[in-house]
């Protein structure tokens, strides 16, 4: 709705009237159009069942998309096929359609979807039962997740021809009672894994040994099934989807599906203190353009990059906009949230009823949330990939839509702002996975042995499996008779393994403002930065403050209060090298990657004013130290080039360049900045000599800093041509971090470490 006219206006017409905007186009760095896109189609196959295609023109489906085409064709092939087309272009039938051609050639013929959220499953039941009621065929579809009522699930397990699950489910609720599951695993012809992007890191590593189990209890049964894969863009889809199931796989990317014109605005906030090189903040930049998109009638989602960014844009934006639409027209949503406050959230987007919504990367998958116009981010989000994924939440298939990326003042976000050819120019990155992670391997092993007895020769994964079953029967886990090894102990042990992370166990959050209530959850390495006592917790932008934080039980107290401010922890770490698995000498630089122990102790939390982010006052932190056993990739400077500098020098040179690596990692990785961590050393304990850490932050890394070591070259020049191409005199938080913590030489401090170790220009 323009405020001027009152009426609402087309998208084009307002993207117009944006470009004629001195105030707004200043601090536009680019702007890039990507044309609209018609279909490209091709006829119905003659061998489709006539109910199925008779369902499909009852939608107005008449022609398949190229790439829908290509998915049933290699499906019937007999191939496993993996779909990589961008958001909205109808990956949802490249499996639907096989499977259920198969059921209504074949009524015993079974197939198990699997989703990386519930919010999904629930979105693929509702779309599968409209075309089983335009069919008119009995064809029984079914979610099985931790909500499916205890009568239900017996119905499911005997009758259900689709059964829609996630792989938590599937690794603790069906792999361990296959028993009860005769009739899926001996019919199941199709194993759909559908957001085939969101397995990596961790998850995807725990995910892939989910799969391996499935496997073989699919051999058990008698079954060999396909694998229909689908993904948003990623640069390695194939050999991705490969080491997920274990088998290869067909690649389908000839995208036909029509788009509307896209505009992604590169927007940079304006400098506030050229000597500094302080920019005005992104949060608040973020909130300025979403209320412009709101006041004006344009429903907009805007993404933030952490919960409490979540929460403070929450805030401002429903101050903001409570006159003109009232507060609950804007509402957040993440993951801490309880799923029936998610459903509620989606509905009120898909009806309208909802304008904004401000999320962190939940939404990035394809939940269906309606025909948003505009998209937001605040800061990039972490990968090319995600920015992809999370700017095609907003025009689907027809008519403009606009993006805004809004750069924060971190280092890898004023890199992109600046350098757009970098980010257009380049694939989305890799998604990486490690299953053979020993306490990963270790662990699906164990539930493997419950599930079925290993015999001699069996494989599971790529090392050495007799080793493993040993090692477990002299722990007295499993049991060896002639050449099978049992299981012995009591309980299952899925129940007591988390796919989520690589250590078990989350904290609770209690509110006991009235009564007791639980509001949400905050994983174990989050917990002691997030919900220290006197923390302030924010959700859906109500603030709580920690009253108590019960450790051992995992707990966090809380109570809702109105301050003007939220907090923000400080953490030390200590690193230990365990082993040198590899090493290599460049100059005077020397690099080497091994196993390390990491000692990290929350320290001191800072209160932080609202809308002045200025520092109000700070309290200390009494939680006990955490120790993680993990994987680090690590380069030290000679003894020659630290006798060059003092200590002072030196210290402030490290912290500078770590300030910019440790955003640049990430770049290269397609993990969150939080996966890995980055420690400099004046001395290191180690080896005496000034070096700079980086660590996977999971028990047993995840292949993260072996990736580093090998991209050690590419890295380092990419942090030179960024200290160097930063407009500020003497460092700031775009480049090597503000003078306050490098000093006024910071810069140029280490930009000479850079080159003296020869960093290639």
């Amino acid at each position: 709705m323009n405020r001027l006219t009152g009426k609402t206006e087309s998208m084009e017409e307002w993207i117009s009237e944006l470009r004629a905007r001195p105030e707004i186009m200043e601090n536009v760095t680019f702007w890039h159009t990507q044309p609209a896109k018609p279909p490209r189609t091709v006829p119905m196959p003659g061998e489709i069942h006539p109910k199925l295609a008779g369902a499909l023109a009852a939608k107005g489906i008449r022609e398949l998309y190229t790439h829908q085409a290509a998915a049933f064709r290699g499906t019937a092939a007999g191939r496993n096929v993996v779909t990589v087309t961008p958001t909205a272009s109808g990956k949802t039938l490249c499996y639907n359609l096989p499977v259920l051609q198969a059921i209504l050639s074949d009524d015993s013929a079974r197939a198990l979807y699997l989703f990386p959220t519930k919010a999904l499953a629930q979105d693929q039941v509702a779309e599968l039962q409209e075309m089983a009621n335009l069919m008119d065929v009995d064809i029984k579809t079914h979610t099985y997740d931790g909500d499916t009522p205890p009568t239900v699930r017996q119905v499911i397990r005997n009758a259900g021809h689709i059964v829609v699950t996630n792989p938590d489910m599937l690794h603790s609720a069906i792999l361990p009672h296959h028993t009860k599951w005769v009739k899926l695993f001996e019919n199941v012809k199709y194993i759909v894994i559908d957001e085939l992007h969101a397995y990596r890191g961790v998850f995807g590593s725990h995910v892939a040994n989910v799969i391996r189990r499935l496997k073989r209890i699919c051999r058990f049964y008698g079954s060999n099934p396909q694998f229909l894969c689908a993904s948003a863009t990623i640069r390695n889809p194939k050999e991705h989807a490969e080491r997920l199931i274990g088998e290869p796989t067909l690649l389908n990317d000839d995208n036909g599906a029509p788009a509307g014109e896209k505009h992604l605005v590169f927007y940079n906030p304006p400098v506030v203190n050229k000597q500094l090189g302080i920019r005005r903040s992104s949060v608040l930049e973020s909130q300025r353009l979403a209320g412009l998109l709101l006041k004006d009638g344009i429903q907009t989602i805007v993404f933030a990059r952490s919960r409490v960014r979540v929460e403070i844009l929450l805030t401002y934006l429903q101050e903001l906009v409570k006159r003109e639409l009232g507060p609950k027209s804007i509402r957040g949503y993440r993951g801490g949230y309880l799923p029936k406050l998610r459903r509620e959230i989606e509905r009120g987007l898909r009806s309208g009823e909802i304008r904004g919504v401000v999320s962190t990367n939940a939404l990035e998958l394809g939940i269906d949330i309606g025909q948003l116009q505009a998209c937001v981010l605040n800061g990039y989000p972490g990968s090319i990939a995600s920015t992809w994924q999370q700017s095609g939440r907003a025009g689907r298939r027809h008519g403009s839509s606009i993006t805004f990326l809004v750069a924060s003042s971190n280092p890898l976000d004023q890199y992109l702002i600046q350098n757009p050819d970098y980010f257009l120019g380049r694939p989305p990155e890799e998604a990486r996975i490690h299953p053979d992670n020993l306490l990963i391997l270790l662990d699906h092993v164990k539930c493997a042995a419950y599930e079925l007895p290993f015999e001699e020769g069996d494989a599971f994964g790529e090392e050495k499996l007799s080793d493993l079953l040993e090692f477990l029967a002299e722990e007295k886990v499993l049991h060896r008779v002639g050449s099978r090894w049992y299981w012995m102990e009591q309980g299952f042990p899925a129940h007591n393994i988390s796919l989520r992370s690589a250590a078990q166990e989350n904290f609770v959050i209690i509110d006991m403002t009235e009564g007791h209530r639980v509001l949400g959850e905050v994983d174990r390495f989050s917990a002691p930065t997030l919900i220290h006592e006197e923390a302030i917790y924010l959700h859906e932008g109500v603030q709580y403050q920690v009253e108590k934080l019960d450790y051992p039980e995992k707990k966090a107290y809380v109570r809702e209060v109105n301050v003007d401010y939220f907090t923000d922890a400080n953490l030390a770490t200590e690193l230990k090298v365990l082993h040198v698995d590899q090493e290599r000498e460049s100059g005077p630089l020397l690099r080497q990657y091994g196993e390390v122990m990491v000692t990290a102790k929350p320290t001191i939390f800072k209160k932080i004013r609202l809308r002045t982010h200025e520092n109000i006052g700070s309290g200390p932190i009494h939680l006990p130290e955490e120790e993680l056993h993990t994987s680090g990739y690590w380069f030290s400077f000679s003894e020659e080039e630290t006798a060059k500098r003092s200590a002072n020098d030196m210290q402030m040179a490290l912290l500078g360049l770590a300030n910019v690596l440790v955003h640049l990692a990430p770049l290269h990785l397609m993990c969150d900045p939080l996966d890995i961590r980055v420690v400099p050393q004046v001395k290191d304990v180690h080896n005496k000599r000034p070096t700079i850490y980086f660590y996977d932050r999971y028990p047993g890394g995840i292949g993260l800093s072996r990736r580093l070591y090998d991209l050690h070259d590419d890295i380092l020049r990419e942090a030179g041509h960024l200290i160097r191409g930063c407009g500020c005199q003497s460092g700031c938080p775009a480049c090597v971090g503000p003078i306050e913590e490098v000093g006024l030489l910071g810069k140029d401090l280490a930009l000479s470490l850079l080159e003296s170790a020869g960093a290639p220009a």
